[in-house]
């Protein structure tokens, strides 16, 4: 599933993606951490997988979109 980088904090390592439907959904340090990336820019396009449905939708890797 592709997203778009919404807010990042670097000392947590953790924040939040929009869908590309607007929805925000948060992600921690565990699933920044399994994507291997150092830093995350707002409006950067990203790669995220997920596990569950509506208000259970959490993300488990955060990684760069690549073509």
């Amino acid at each position: 599933m592709q997203a778009t980088a919404y807010t990042y904090d670097p000392e947590t390592r953790s924040g939040s993606v929009l869908l590309d439907d607007g929805t925000p959904v948060k992600f921690g340090a565990e699933a920044f951490d399994a994507g291997g990336l150092l830093l995350l820019r707002p409006g950067q396009r990203v790669r995220i997988e997920t596990e569950g449905r509506g208000d259970a939708l959490r993300i488990t890797l955060v990684t760069l979109q690549t073509f």
